[in-house]
């Protein structure tokens, strides 16, 4: 069983000249939302969601890389 769920993905072909998805999930009972390079699935930038507002999230290397298995699975 997977520590996280993703609950929506957005392609976006037309984000500055380059294709990205973004994954929004819920892991250890908050809501992030990570962004990877389409072609090579880089890291753009993560943020968790708390109080109403969005912060840089500090996420652990393996699950940013069991995140970005999981998106590169889906599309």
């Amino acid at each position: 069983m997977k520590p996280y769920e993703i609950f929506n993905m957005i392609i976006d072909e037309e984000a500055y000249d380059q294709e990205e998805v973004t994954a929004d999930f819920t892991y250890e009972d908050q809501d992030y939302s990570i962004t990877f390079k389409k072609g090579d699935l880089e890291l753009v930038n993560a943020w968790v969601f708390k109080n109403g507002t969005s912060l840089p999230a500090n996420l652990s290397e393996n699950i940013i890389e069991r995140i970005r298995e999981d998106v590169k699975n889906r599309i």
